[in-house]
């Protein structure tokens, strides 16, 4: 697995920015800057599964290992899902992806909120997120301070 990060200084507090980032319709509009499209399915508390979709469908499922709020997010991908909704845990791309982590943290100070977002995940799938989260955390920071 390859680790990568990023990070990002938002001029909000972290409740702000947390809930940005996890109210459905703001994640839609943060994530939708680079995967058009996304949007998430399920609960957001510890032990539960969340699945990650494109508007076709398909996408990903994740179990999250760690709950703590307005501080810390870990999740682990656990399958690929096929556009009818099936699971794919066997094909190699999903062996690819399952295992995959992303950890994602809240630090506030003087009313600032830093967040950083760690990604372990196979080599392969690198560029999706190197290319894709800037600019989403980008546009997280922009619908937090407004």
């Amino acid at each position: 697995m390859k680790k990568i990060e990023f990070k990002i200084d938002i001029n909000a507090g972290k409740k702000k920015v947390w809930e940005t980032m996890f109210n459905p319709d703001s994640y839609k509009k943060w994530v939708n800057v680079s995967w058009p499209g996304s949007h998430y399915e399920g609960v957001w508390k510890e032990g539960s599964d969340v699945k990650f979709l494109s508007d076709r469908g398909g996408g990903t499922m994740a179990n999250l290992e760690k709950y703590n709020p307005y501080d810390e997010v870990f999740v682990k991908h656990v399958a690929v899902l096929n556009a009818d909704g099936s699971e794919d845990r066997s094909s190699d791309i999903a062996k690819g992806w399952i295992g995959s982590t992303e950890a994602y943290s809240f630090t506030e100070h003087d009313h600032k909120t830093q967040v950083k977002v760690e990604i372990h995940t196979n080599p392969d799938w690198e560029k999706m997120f190197s290319d894709g989260w800037p600019a989403a955390l980008d546009e997280l920071k922009k619908l937090s301070e407004a």
